[in-house]
Order: C-alpha cells, then structure tokens, then sequence
C-alpha cells in the first residue's frame, strides 16, 4: 500500500502532492514500483495535528481520487474518518477504506456499511492532537486487541462482517517506542484473529528513535527492515512511503514464507 497525502501538514510529505498533477504522477510511480493499494489522505493524522472541516478534506481528496481511478490500475484506498468523505470516495471509485479512528466518529459506521467496502479498524489512543504526550497501557496487546474485540463488535451490529474487515495496531498512534516494539514483537496475536492485519511502520518517529535519532530522510533502511519483520509475523497489507524499496524486500520474505508453507504440506 503505497502512501498518497494530499495535506499540506503530514508529518513525511506534507505538501509535495497537493495537486492533482503531482499527486497523479507519484499514484503512476507508486504503481509502476509495485504498489497494489494506493492510499490517499486529506486530513492530517500526525502528533499534534487538528482534524479540518469535512468540505476541505473533500476538497482536497476527490479530484484526486477521480484522476487515479481514471489513469492508474490499482485499489484506491481512502484515508478518512469522515462519513461524507466515505460515501463521496466510494462514488468516484475508491475500493478501501482505512480509518485511523476505527468507525468512531459520527455516522461513520453506517456510512461504511452502506459503501459496501472494505475497511481497516485501526487502534489510537487519544486523538492526534494529543495522542503522543502520555500514551500509557497496563498492557498494550492486551488492550489493542480488547479494542478490536469491540470495533468488530460494532461493526457486526452494523451489517460490517469480519469478511470485510482489516486490523492495524496503529503503531505511533497513542505509543510510545516501548509500545510500539511491543506490538511489532506480538504481531502474531492479531494476525491469529482471522482478518488480515495491516501495519504502518514507514518513516514513523519509533525508527528514528532506534537509530539514536536519525531523521525523517535516514529512515528507510529501519522502515524496510519492520516491514518485512511485520510480514514474516503475520502482516498481510504493508503501508509505506519508499515503494519500490520496500517492494524489494518483501519479494525475498514472501519466497521464505512460501517455501515454509510447502515444507509444511509436504
């Protein structure tokens, strides 16, 4: 899943794709460099970032979303919250919806229901604004995947199957570098839930944190190495910034994991 933000504000890119013209060049890029989803965001959910208005995120999204389902053979995926935003991407082509606020926000259960999409519940604690001053768990599996045990829950009651759903853990997202590893390191727990889990690890704050403080331009070869970690424990859909490296090097954990599976069958 190849990451498109037409925000001025995100925490990597903000502002390199707010066009329509650049922000089709990159989707063509990102596909040709092995990209299956692309997903598209207008609101910014980076630490101490505050939501914008429905009408500006649809503004800023739907020629977008329109240009690539016109030029680019992928699964466009819509980064929102907003139940507006949803039934609007969803009627101009969009194929997934990732929801870093799990369906929370008002109407936005029902609004994925009725597009009949796909969607992923991902887990923050807080809200962006807020989420990174003292994020704080007794135990940070556990209560992702209570989290998750009410969201599918919610889903269920309105008429989202678990057949339609994908799970993130959020990592970054109301953690701290503890937490996160944490995570990565249990990564098995949720993949064993029967729905595919998605991680966004690219270019996080936790990588540049391992690295003694590298900063955003020094991340790729730590993002690289926690994709293919998450994949090699379970991760179904990897999101990420560096397309092509990435690409790369989950070719070589997906050769390892099938030879497991034919060890395993024969």
């Amino acid at each position: 899943m190849g990451i498109l933000n037409v925000t001025p504000d995100s925490f990597s890119d903000g502002g390199c794709f707010v066009t329509v013209e650049a922000a089709l060049r990159q989707a063509v890029q990102m596909q040709a460099d092995g990209a299956a989803i692309i997903d598209i965001g207008a609101e910014s959910t980076r630490p101490g970032a505050v939501p914008v208005s429905a009408q500006e995120e649809l503004d800023r999204l739907l020629p977008v979303v329109e240009a690539v389902a016109r030029e680019v053979d992928v699964v466009i995926s819509v980064d929102t919250s907003t139940a507006e935003v949803m039934r609007e991407a969803a009627a101009r082509g969009a194929g997934f919806l990732n929801d870093v606020r799990a369906l929370r926000r008002p109407g936005a259960v029902q609004a994925a229901a009725a597009t009949g999409l796909p969607v992923c519940l991902m887990h923050m604690q807080g809200e962006p604004v807020s989420m990174q001053q003292q994020p704080h768990y007794e135990s940070v599996q556990e209560e992702v995947s209570a989290f998750f045990d009410a969201r599918v829950a919610a889903c269920a009651l309105a008429g989202i199957g678990p057949e339609r759903l994908v799970i993130d853990p959020g990592f970054g997202f109301g953690k701290s570098l503890a937490h996160n590893v944490a995570l990565l390191e249990g990564l098995e727990r949720f993949a064993a839930r029967g729905m595919p889990v998605l991680v966004g690890l690219s270019r996080k704050s936790m990588l540049g944190a391992l690295l003694g403080g590298a900063p955003l331009d020094q991340r790729l070869h730590a993002g690289v190495a926690a994709a293919v970690i998450a994949v090699m424990k379970g991760a179904a859909i990897v999101r990420a910034h560096d397309v092509k490296a990435t690409v790369d090097a989950l070719a070589v954990a997906a050769a390892v994991q099938k030879h497991r599976r034919v060890k395993e069958l024969a």
